[in-house]
């Protein structure tokens, strides 16, 4: 049976880029605060919305509005007309405490019993049709999105 291997390579702007950003700049300001964060946080963008959800584990204080509204302004979303943007976009929080059995799960005396949260479902791997190990499905899209960028 044959069958065809796809990859795909978002853009910059792409809503998951975007989902990305935000969460990685609340992960940063926790633990900026908080060097022991225990963050699991996920973001969805859509027309106007930015949720922001997840569990934490901090004594960290961060304004998720204010983090999401830097990040989404820096990323270029500035104008009314895109139906998504710094200024007028809802940012909405559902982070809440991490939950009592994830905690005894990930947090460990030593640092090599350190176990894992609930994150952690990956696709990947190297091989050898590149020089840089990366597939050569995830290697043309990476760069058609890399030139399209540059008109």
């Amino acid at each position: 049976m044959s069958y065809y291997f796809t990859s795909e390579s978002v853009s910059e702007g792409h809503p998951d880029k975007v989902s990305d950003q935000i969460s990685d700049a609340v992960l940063d300001e926790m633990l900026r605060q908080d060097p022991n964060s225990k963050v699991a946080c996920e973001t969805l963008v859509t027309t106007g919305l930015a949720m922001i959800a997840g569990e934490v584990k901090t004594t960290a204080y961060v304004d998720l509005q204010k983090v999401a509204r830097e990040m989404i302004r820096r990323i270029g979303y500035v104008k009314a007309e895109y139906q998504f943007d710094a200024d007028s976009c809802s940012v909405l929080s559902a982070l809440h405490e991490q939950s009592s059995d994830i905690n005894q799960g990930v947090v460990r005396q030593k640092e090599e019993e350190q176990g894992a949260g609930d994150q952690g479902m990956m696709f990947g791997f190297a091989n050898k049709e590149m020089e840089n190990l990366m597939p050569l499905t995830t290697e043309i899209a990476h760069d058609l999105l890399f030139e399209l960028a540059k008109i």
